[in-house]
Parts: C-alpha cells; sequence; structure tokens
C-alpha cells in the first residue's frame, strides 16, 4: 500500500447529472405557461359594417381600360386617371382586372399608372 497517494475527488458522475439537469430544464421551461386574470371591458355585440369604396379597373384584349362607366386608351390612361383620382379617397381599395391575353407590359404599366395616381391598396383580380 502506498501511503503517498492523494485521495482525488472524482466529480465526473456529478458533472454528468448537472448537465442532463441543466438539459431538462432548458427543455421544460419555454413549455411553462404563466396565466394572468384580466378582466376585460364589455363590448357590443353589433359590428360596424364599414362601405369601403372600392375602384375596378378593367382592361379588355384591345387594351381599352374601363373605370366605372368611363373609357380610356391605354396611352391616356395616367393623365385621366390622375384627374379621376380627385373623386375617390387614396385609402380605397382598387382591383385591376386584365384579359389573360394582355402582355405583360401592358399590365404592369396599368399598375405603375394607378400607385403613381397615389392609391396603395392595389390588387390584380385572377380567377380560380
Amino acid at each position: 500500500m502506498d501511503w503517498d497517494e492523494k485521495p482525488e475527488l472524482n466529480i465526473t458522475p456529478l458533472v454528468d447529472i448537472m448537465l442532463v439537469l441543466l438539459a431538462i430544464l432548458m427543455v421544460t421551461t419555454p413549455t411553462v405557461i404563466y396565466k394572468e386574470q384580466i378582466l376585460l371591458p364589455q363590448g357590443t355585440k353589433k359590428t360596424k359594417v364599414g362601405n369601403d369604396k372600392k375602384i375596378e379597373v378593367r382592361m379588355d384584349i384591345n387594351r381599352n381600360i374601363y373605370v366605372d362607366k368611363d373609357v380610356y386608351t391605354l396611352s391616356n390612361f395616367p393623365d385621366n386617371l390622375n384627374l379621376l383620382a380627385n373623386r375617390y379617397d387614396k385609402s380605397s381599395s382598387v382591383y385591376i382586372r386584365a384579359d389573360k391575353n394582355l402582355q405583360y407590359q401592358d399590365v404592369i404599366f396599368l399598375l405603375k399608372s394607378i400607385k403613381e395616381a397615389g392609391f396603395s391598396k392595389v390588387s390584380l383580380v385572377t380567377t380560380n
């Protein structure tokens, strides 16, 4: 027997256990949900239906543009739209319906003209 040997504490199992407990804690902590009792004010059950004005712009295969009952050509549409835009609220929704056989650049020109007139809610309408 060697009396000069110093006993050492083996802490490897202790570290392993602590790492496992830390991993369990990290996994379970995000799933804990805290509930707060909040009393919300009572509201009315009536819903206010907004009559948002929408503008429908249609373009046929001959590049004629229809807004309500007015008819424009593609070349004079941007100028006429600036005059027409004064009748509508700029936050109105604008829906563009274009023939599927039109050139892409014509539809983009129409979209760009409407955006430049100040309308921000512009959508392209498609079927199924």
